[in-house]
């Protein structure tokens, strides 16, 4: 039997060595679907891991709420239609808040209500500016350093701001800006710290610090008719043992307070490490889809070289036919060489999609990650495309008849 197979395996060398370039261009259409793939697994699990070693920084103790129902299902959450709850308010409030602050053994929680709006100096108004409203305490939970300056106090004049390294340069020309005045939807706010450069605008809390400004809740609250707005609450605990319980005990009193209505999600550790951006979903849905399609294109592909390659042999099948080989001896024989071509452009692809991967990945802020996980998965795509595509013409070769294979080219 591991004779017949590597007896097999020779075969399929050479048959695929005798016509290379056409073996090579069938390869390419599961090299391109394989490594599309890659690409996006790869800068997944980058962008996944972004966060998670900042969590993993912070301590290990670290929780957010956020609003809605934990989604488990990526691809449901990518495909699903968009119903009224999803743009009706966040369900978090300020008594929320004081809930968590009592909870035992927290020791911060720190809200983030984000705002739409215009922040400019003079008549420089950048876009893509985050405006935060939040309390002191994000910054002991989320290590927020400043450069110069300080961070919100609750004793100091409620009108003050602290901005972002990049924000800084951008309305003011420099990151020495304490003190200078700008304004966030038409309030004026002076400038009293500058973060230090943080160069990670993917994180856990969803916002680019190095361009926002962050203003008090109680400034937050007035340029926002007075309704607080929160879209999450940051958690620390006393000590990573206590998160458990931290979250149990959460869980528990924001049941009660919102009426047994679980419309809020409680997550930690890898929870938090999840892409949350539906716009991050939808890019890597339609690639995806594009991969998807790549494959079907190089399935095809290789069942048509395959049935090409069985009407090109069909003396030589005859002829093993005649000598003793069995129907099942002829359909491993094509099998096998479907496979090699998958297998082929499964490995080419793997390789091609990590250096497109670390390509792109030198315009982002985070390295593509390899592991065995995403290697198991382009090789088992490429099995399965391999063996699948090449079942039918397999079929073909085996039930052909000797002597009629043997007649047609005497």
């Amino acid at each position: 039997m591991r004779t017949l197979l590597l007896n097999h395996i020779q075969n399929a060398q050479q048959s695929l060595k005798s016509n290379r370039m056409r073996s090579n261009l069938t390869m390419l259409g599961v090299t391109i679907g394989v490594a599309s793939v890659t690409t996006i697994l790869a800068l997944s699990a980058g962008a996944s891991k972004v966060v998670s070693d900042q969590v993993d920084a912070l301590g290990g103790n670290i929780a957010v709420i956020r609003p809605g129902a934990t989604q488990n299902d990526p691809i449901a959450s990518l495909t699903q239609t968009k119903t009224g709850g999803d743009f009706a308010a966040s369900t978090l409030t300020e008594n929320d808040l004081g809930l968590v602050q009592n909870v035992n053994h927290v020791s911060s929680a720190a809200p983030l209500m984000l705002l739409s709006g215009t922040v400019k100096a003079d008549e420089t108004a950048p876009t893509g500016t985050s405006i935060v409203a939040t309390t002191p305490d994000l910054a002991t939970i989320s290590n927020l350093k400043v450069s110069t300056g300080q961070f919100l106090d609750d004793t100091i004049s409620p009108d003050t701001a602290v901005i972002g390294a990049q924000l800084s340069i951008n309305i003011f020309g420099t990151e020495q800006s304490i003190g200078h005045t700008l304004t966030v939807r038409g309030k004026a706010f002076t400038v009293i710290g500058v973060l230090k450069r943080m160069n990670d605008p993917i994180n856990y809390n969803q916002v680019d610090f190095d361009n926002a400004v962050i203003i008090g809740m109680a400034s937050g609250k007035e340029i926002n008719q007075n309704v607080a707005q929160i879209q999450q609450i940051d958690i620390r605990s006393q000590s990573v043992s206590d998160l458990g319980q931290v979250i149990i005990d959460t869980n528990k009193a924001l049941l009660q307070s919102h009426h047994n209505e679980r419309d809020f999600s409680v997550l930690s550790g890898d929870q938090i490490s999840r892409p949350t951006s539906q716009l991050f979903y939808a890019i890597a849905g339609v690639s995806a889809a594009v991969a998807g399609i790549s494959l079907l294109v190089g399935g095809i592909g290789i069942m048509n070289i395959m049935l090409v390659s069985v009407a090109e042999r069909t003396r030589e099948i005859g002829i093993r036919k005649a000598l003793g080989a069995t129907n099942t001896d002829i359909a491993a024989q094509f099998i096998i060489e479907s496979l090699a071509i998958g297998i082929g452009g499964g490995i080419s692809g793997y390789i091609v999609g990590y250096l497109l991967a670390f390509v792109i990945s030198t315009f982002l802020t985070f390295d593509p990650v390899i592991n065995w996980q995403i290697a198991g998965i382009a090789l088992f795509i490429s099995v399965v495309i391999g063996t699948f595509f090449g079942i039918y013409p397999a079929i073909r070769a085996s039930r052909k008849d000797p002597i009629d294979s043997l007649r047609e080219y005497s």
